[in-house]
């Protein structure tokens, strides 16, 4: 059940404090790679109840003066077509909407920036229609044994032959869609050449995990590395940093394994490095402003179980490997939890067995588990949709939210006259007859007006949702997992 454990006005003053006085600590520029999401950072947002997915956003909004947004985007991902797990979007498309979302809110983007470009096709053509659309585009190169070859990454031949960005403002931030990107090389790139140019800049990180202020084998750290089993990412202890402090710091081996190449770097720059350990670099407030361990402890252990069945849905679809299940089971193990310790996921399973169907369930916030199966009118997301609304509203079981007689004509206008095969509705279906019905059935009203309460609870289902379901369970703010298993044994599944 949810229950806040973080505090998010604490965190943005205390965050922003600490950014400005970064700033500050530099001279004519800084260079600020943001790690996760700059939107919607729901992975923080469920293993931290209480942070809000856009508190990054807020903390710029103070700053927009003086900074701007370099996007960073890897050619491989573009060649690959790498989706983000929370929005089912590719990352090229994700860019674009980044760039929409910032302009939006009055944030300047400076730049796209093609990593680990090697001429993929479509990389360029990515390229060409950010080109076509306005916006500044870079390309970087990938360097022969990066990153233990200082002395050619750190020369003409390794950062040197990158593209140098151009940057007006004081602050720039580095951003991506996703990890794995060359947000810090993109930094160290940067650093080299205003060096050439005779422009005093900086680095910093704002990494939001691992959490560098808590246990290393917190769950909120561990949920971490389930988050990135497919990058392999491995949360350590800073040896830099208790070598020099004596202080027990976290951060996880990409940091670790690049900081003899930023000490470098800020050597030639400013004689000496301002940083004596990866977690020096850091700016991350997180780890002061959780206000219940054990809301945050129970909420990330939810959260690699979560995972975990992401992992095994995407085994099943292709896009991911037995490697990453095996890791992600053993994160389970240490932090002693297992796939049925979700309690969504025993009451979705026994409802399938007992119908011989597929089906879903819910947890309410009292702890109540509200399920819905497969019939004729209705595909089983939407029958639990529909009940959990008339528990959360108050509305007796019996009570017909939606009759037949509507549901029907919906049917056959799906086809009939769409083509469509499967004549059960959808969840957005539902949810626009509801919407209909609310106009002249009080009743109906009642259970809308419900929707909002579904943000946040933790739902399952017994096989694969469509993309459409999951996308409005994710608008809803629903957790919702699944099973690695199609309805059906088509070869083909949209």
């Amino acid at each position: 059940m949810y229950k806040i454990g973080f505090d998010n006005e604490k965190y943005i003053k205390l965050q922003s404090q600490n950014i400005r006085d970064r700033i500050n600590a530099f001279g004519d520029k800084l260079y600020m790679e943001f790690g996760g999401k700059l939107f919607d950072d729901y992975h923080a947002a469920r293993v931290l109840p209480g942070f809000e997915p856009d508190s990054k956003v807020k903390m710029l909004l103070e700053l927009k003066d003086e900074a701007e947004i370099i996007i960073v985007i890897s050619a491989d991902a573009i060649e690959k077509n790498k989706r983000r797990g929370d929005l089912g979007i590719t990352y090229d498309l994700d860019t674009l909407r980044l760039i929409d979302a910032l302009r939006e809110i009055g944030l300047y983007v400076g730049s796209v920036v093609i990593t680990h470009y090697t001429g993929q096709p479509l990389a360029e053509v990515f390229e060409s229609r950010l080109k076509n659309l306005g916006i500044n585009v870079y390309r970087h190169f990938p360097i022969k044994d990066y990153p233990s070859n200082l002395p050619l990454i750190v020369s003409d031949d390794g950062f040197g032959k990158n593209d140098y960005i151009k940057t007006s403002r004081r602050l720039v931030v580095v951003t991506a869609p996703g990890p794995g990107s060359g947000k810090m090389a993109t930094c160290l790139s940067q650093l080299y050449h205003e060096h050439k140019h005779g422009i005093k800049a900086g680095y910093a990180k704002f990494e939001t995990f691992p959490v560098w202020n808590i246990p290393l084998k917190h769950p909120v750290n561990t949920a971490y590395e389930a988050a990135t089993a497919d990058l392999s990412d491995v949360n350590m202890i800073d040896h830099y940093h208790l070598e020099a402090y004596g202080k027990t710091a976290i951060n996880y081996n990409r940091d670790i394994e690049i900081f003899p190449v930023l000490n470098a770097m800020m050597q030639r720059i400013l004689g000496e490095s301002p940083y004596k350990s990866p977690t020096d670099m850091g700016v991350n407030m997180v780890g002061f402003c959780i206000a219940d361990d054990d809301a945050v402890r129970n909420a990330a252990k939810q959260e690699i179980i979560r995972r975990y069945y992401t992992a095994l849905v995407n085994l099943r679809q292709g896009m991911g490997s037995e490697s990453e299940v095996a890791r992600i089971e053993i994160l389970m193990n240490s932090v002693g939890v297992s796939a049925l310790d979700r309690p969504v996921v025993k009451a979705a399973l026994a409802k399938a067995e007992l119908t011989g169907g597929p089906a879903t369930a819910i947890e309410l916030p009292d702890g109540r588990l509200i399920t819905g199966k497969t019939s004729s009118l209705l595909g089983a997301s939407a029958s639990m949709l529909l009940n959990c609304l008339k528990e959360l509203a108050g509305i007796p079981d019996e009570i017909e939210l939606i009759s037949p007689q509507i549901i029907e004509p919906i049917q056959k206008l799906k086809t009939d006259f769409m083509g469509n095969h499967n004549p059960r509705l959808h969840t957005d279906e539902i949810l626009i007859a509801l919407s209909i019905c609310a106009v002249t059935d009080e009743v109906a009203k009642k259970a809308l007006d419900s929707v909002p309460k579904l943000k946040n609870l933790e739902a399952h289902s017994s096989v694969i949702l469509s993309r459409i379901d999951e996308q409005v369970f994710r608008k809803l703010g629903v957790n919702m997992t699944y099973e690695p298993q199609y309805q059906t044994k088509k070869l083909y599944h949209n």
